[in-house]
């Protein structure tokens, strides 16, 4: 089993024009379920038979039986994603073709989360690879997370399919992820950093904006 990083991070992407809807008006990250009943965020950037995919087949077997992967909000275990490069693709299936410029990183501390999560009686869970995918598994103990494919979700380089499975590998979060658990904004150009900083510009709590072209392709 390869060992988890000390102090794993955990990364959310959306497009520059939601962040004020997150920060400033709801002050959260919602569910696509959730933002589903609010007729969607300002801008969808995934792809949309996933997300209804993830809304009404795939449930979270081995933790909470009940519950379908799009009442939570997802995160992956790295920046750069496989979903970023679809998005950089203007792959046929997404709706946007706006490319990974618009896109900023919103990262948290895996630890942090997890423990505001369980002070507030919150579900969480993790997947061991893409949770929109049939058969994926689900955890809910942090003990597990050397089940994870650590050098898979590291990896630049994902042209293997058991490496681009492990790389999806996913942290999830129920109904919502308050906005103050998010500690540092990434993005890719000094001019999305400056649309971010005036979004959340209102907000009490304001992670840092960071330029960090590595989070990006190519």
């Amino acid at each position: 089993m390869p060992t988890p990083p000390a102090r794993p991070k955990i990364y959310h992407i959306t497009h520059v024009d939601n962040l004020q809807a997150i920060a400033a008006v709801s002050r959260r990250l919602l569910s696509d379920m959730r933002l589903a009943g609010l007729g969607g965020p300002n801008q969808m950037v995934g792809m949309s038979h996933i997300k209804e995919r993830r809304m009404l087949e795939i449930n979270m077997e081995e933790c909470y039986p009940e519950d379908f992967v799009g009442e939570y909000v997802p995160f992956y275990f790295c920046p750069r994603s496989v979903m970023l490069y679809l998005i950089y693709m203007r792959n046929h299936e997404l709706t946007y073709k706006g490319g990974q410029g618009p896109i900023v990183h919103l990262q948290a501390d895996l630890q942090t989360v997890v423990d505001w999560a369980e002070e507030n009686e919150r579900r969480w869970a993790f997947s061991l690879s893409n949770a929109g995918a049939y058969g994926v598994e689900f955890r809910n103990d942090l003990n597990q997370l050397d089940e994870i494919n650590w050098p898979a979700v590291a990896a630049k380089d994902w042209r293997s399919s058991s490496i681009k499975h492990g790389k999806q590998a996913e942290f999830l979060l129920r109904d919502f992820f308050p906005w103050h658990l998010v500690e540092r904004i990434g993005v890719q150009s000094n001019a999305i950093a400056q649309r971010a900083a005036q979004a959340i510009a209102a907000v009490a709590h304001q992670p840092g904006i960071e330029i960090l072209q590595e989070w990006y392709y190519p």
